[in-house]
């Protein structure tokens, strides 16, 4: 099928046409014509998260929209803007993110290869050039590096998010987080800002809880351990912690982040999502007895007004990320940067698609 109203660009793209497959990568793509609310960007880097690894590997259920681009976080020039866009002009570098803020909403892009359609959502970034929404757009902090920025699409607005927007940390606060890959350990860093009594990290993995400790968490903990709820207990003077953080991505860390909070009041947020089907099991007595659960969408993040803020206290409390970006990628190693994600090889993979516009 020809697309009317396309332009060749000969773009690079990974593009997923089956599911449980790794992602081919394919030249020539041909990009649409812009529709109102529709900007064109030039990406720099991308950020992959484990949303991505889960949708290539098929855990999120069945997938209606293949083939199609992928990709929710990155930082890039504008190179052209639809009708009605007012918020950012073409030369301008802005950051990428799935979550919407202000701005037009626009749907998703329809790409053409080989006769074939390729499809996208809102906002994709495994790709040399990205059709985007404007609501999914922010401009870059003067300041900050185009490579750093690619944190700034999910993993800060949504770990921030959580320690910031989500809950209320005070000093005599004991707090949990589980699962210290890309958003948990954003989540370390900003709540740490927020002087914890007890700052405690859960994880499978000794590299991470090293890492762990050095974002400030004052007690770090193997998830893999057969007592591990009972060392969080002990470790919170026998009552269980005052708030509960999972970024770890299973029903079973969820549910141990629900058990390790306190009754009369202690909270439990997570902003994972296991895979399709899964549930978890909680008991209600718990509830009745005080106890709070709710999952978080990206933190709470309001964009435009949060993510200035959120690097602007990263400025100030001199918090360490580069140290989040543990290995770079080209496009073309997409595939060997998922399957480090997925065994927990790097904290938050980078790749470098066109790094001479943050020069």
């Amino acid at each position: 099928m020809k697309l009317e109203g396309v332009k060749s660009v000969d773009m690079k793209a990974a593009v997923l046409f089956e599911t449980g497959k790794p992602l081919r990568l394919i030249d020539g793509i041909e990009l649409p014509a812009l529709l109102p609310g529709q900007v064109e960007v030039e990406i720099a880097y991308s950020g992959v998260c484990h949303s991505q690894l889960m949708e290539v590997r098929g855990k999120r259920g069945e997938d209606k929209y293949l083939p199609h681009l992928l990709g929710h976080e990155a930082t890039g020039v504008v190179r052209a803007t639809g009708e009605g866009v007012r918020k950012i002009a073409v030369g301008d570098k802005v950051i990428l993110g799935w979550i919407r803020g202000e701005g037009m909403e626009a749907s998703g892009a329809l790409y053409s290869w080989r006769d074939q359609v390729i499809n996208s959502g809102g906002i994709t970034t495994f790709n040399e050039r990205a059709i985007v929404a404007e609501n999914r757009l922010v401009p870059l902090p003067a300041g900050l590096p185009m490579d750093l920025g690619v944190l700034f699409g999910c993993a800060i607005p949504t770990g921030a998010g959580l320690a910031l927007n989500e809950i209320n940390i005070t000093p005599d606060d004991m707090v949990v987080i589980i699962g210290i890959g890309g958003i948990g350990a954003v989540s370390l860093m900003y709540a740490h800002c927020c002087n914890p009594k007890k700052l405690i990290a859960i994880d499978v993995n000794e590299e991470k809880l090293e890492a762990a400790l050095k974002l400030g968490a004052s007690h770090a903990l193997n998830g893999g351990d057969a007592d591990i709820l009972e060392q969080v207990v002990a470790l919170t003077d026998g009552m269980g912690a005052d708030y509960a953080l999972d970024a770890a991505g299973h029903t079973a860390t969820i549910e141990l982040a629900f058990n390790a909070v306190r009754r009369n009041g202690g909270h439990c947020v997570f902003a994972s999502h296991p895979a399709a089907g899964q549930k978890i099991s909680i008991d209600p007595f718990e509830l009745v007895n005080g106890k709070h659960i709710h999952g978080s969408w990206g933190g709470g993040t309001r964009p435009d007004q949060d993510l200035p803020r959120f690097y602007q206290m990263a400025v100030d409390q001199n918090l360490p990320l580069k140290n989040m970006i543990t290995k770079r990628y080209s496009l073309d190693n997409v595939n060997a940067a998922l399957d480090d994600l997925e065994a927990g090889r790097v904290m938050r993979p980078l790749l470098e698609i066109n790094p001479s516009l943050g020069e």
